[in-house]
């Protein structure tokens, strides 16, 4: 890897975790003001502190899960060298003289 792609993989991680951490702060924000102006109600107090909890931790998650396949692909990918590929395997043929449509089987005898 070059300084270059070094670099570029560096700010794709901070400008990733700060977009989530943004988005993470302004669902508490909502929530908070949300509870604030209802003012004791508590059956919907519960609602939207479930739903933000709940949107908070799935993109905290999805992110940290992306990153993490990422790095994982990553470092097989360097492990691994450069990939040589092959060709595919042959499919096999089907015997000459024969259709493709296999014959019905013999009904079984009656006893």
């Amino acid at each position: 890897m070059s300084g270059t792609e070094i670099e570029l993989e560096k700010d794709k991680a901070k400008f990733g975790l700060l977009a989530v951490m943004v988005s993470n702060v302004s669902i508490v924000a909502v929530a908070v003001v949300g509870v604030w102006r209802l003012k004791g109600d508590t059956s919907v107090i519960v609602g939207i502190l479930t739903a933000a909890f709940t949107a908070v931790s799935s993109m905290t998650t999805a992110y940290l899960g992306i990153k993490a396949v990422s790095n994982t692909a990553r470092s097989m990918t360097l492990a691994a060298g450069p990939a040589q590929q092959q060709p595919p395997a042959p499919a096999p043929a089907a015997p000459a003289g024969t259709d493709a449509i296999p014959a019905p089987a013999a009904p079984a005898p009656a006893s």
